[in-house]
């Protein structure tokens, strides 16, 4: 295990002192070419204690004549094809619900599983699509920060069960940082919407064990940990306090978790996923031994305490930054969304 500590440039330092190594940035989909904006796996950004960069608010796409005049085929699930009347432009872009869903609406901070495929708007060409093997979809987190706006704009408003063909504009598609790709062109933008993952864990409660610290839940499922009046366990151990009825995580996967972490000398959170306006997802290799120990095995759906031992956690160096002494025991509370 190491201890290189990384961050994404919407994402503060605390929020990825869990992880271990250099982390592939996850948002980078097989269509990162055309969904990502500055999204690199090379560098290591320097540390930073600035706060979390807001989500943008969701605005939703109205429908218009071009996005009406589209004709998809295909059934839902299943890679589309599209027919165009004639080249289109769309100086602004739009959306029109090919298939209406009955799910919940997807809006900025959902993490959500879809099928896309993205065409030329002016010859109908395919460009890029993901999504359609299995029956999950792809896994898509709607950060308001990270993704060509066009591409957010077709992911956000639509509701889950739902084919949407947006039609976006050159300008939607081009990159929020200017210069890290290639100008894109309008686009046709096919979105099968399959689910949203769930923000907190949803398993059956369990029973508290003795000698765990108690956690207690707010309304939106954000914990508040309160360490027992004792010195910790030398070994790891592992509390589940939800049982969810998912699948087996397994080892390595790649998870979607919501979490937050204490010391056990202090009391204090020194990292979580909590009020950052999107869950994390990391690889179970990427993250301390501690942490990987108590999601895997785990089902989906499920909430689980873990006490990290220091040879678990960060070992003899620590982690200063976070006020992570040597001989910390460190808790998390690990609320296993998603495994893709």
């Amino acid at each position: 295990m190491t201890d290189t500590t990384e961050t994404t440039r919407a994402s503060s330092t605390r929020a990825s002192r869990l992880r271990r190594g250099r982390v592939p940035a996850l948002v980078c989909v097989p269509i990162a070419a055309l969904l990502l904006a500055g999204c690199t796996t090379d560098a290591d950004p320097a540390p930073t204690d600035a706060p979390s960069v807001s989500a943008t608010p969701t605005t939703c796409l109205e429908p218009g004549a071009e996005s009406d005049s589209v004709r998809v085929s295909g059934g839902f699930g299943e890679k589309p094809s599209i027919e165009l009347a004639a080249p289109l432009a769309a100086e602004t872009s739009q959306q029109t619900v090919v298939v209406a869903g009955k799910g919940p609406s997807t809006e900025v901070g959902d993490v959500v599983r879809v099928a896309i495929t993205v065409f030329d708007a002016e010859s109908g060409a395919e460009l890029s699509t993901a999504g359609y093997t299995g029956d999950s979809g792809e896994q898509l987190t709607i950060s308001g920060q990270f993704y060509v706006p066009g591409i957010e704009g077709a992911l956000s408003c639509a509701r889950a069960g739902s084919r949407t063909v947006t039609v976006a504009s050159a300008a939607d598609m081009q990159p929020a940082t200017p210069g890290t790709a290639a100008p894109n062109p309008a686009a046709v933008i096919v979105v099968d919407t399959f689910s949203l993952v769930p923000t907190s864990a949803t398993g059956e409660p369990q029973a508290a064990v003795e000698g765990f610290p108690e956690v207690t839940l707010a309304d939106d499922g954000r914990p508040t940990v309160t360490i027992p009046d004792a010195d910790p366990p030398t070994d790891l151990r592992i509390e589940v306090l939800k049982k969810g009825d998912g699948e087996v995580v397994p080892d390595p996967a790649n998870v979607t978790v919501q979490y937050q972490g204490v010391t056990w000398r202090t009391g204090e959170v020194f990292d979580e996923s909590w009020g950052r306006g999107s869950v994390a997802s990391f690889s179970t290799d990427q993250v301390v031994s501690g942490f990987a120990e108590a999601m895997i095995g785990q089902t989906v759906g499920s909430q689980v305490v873990v006490i990290v031992p220091p040879a678990d956690g960060y070992g003899d160096a620590g982690e200063p930054g976070a006020e992570i002494e040597p001989t910390d025991t460190l808790v998390f509370v690990i609320d296993i969304l998603a495994v893709a």
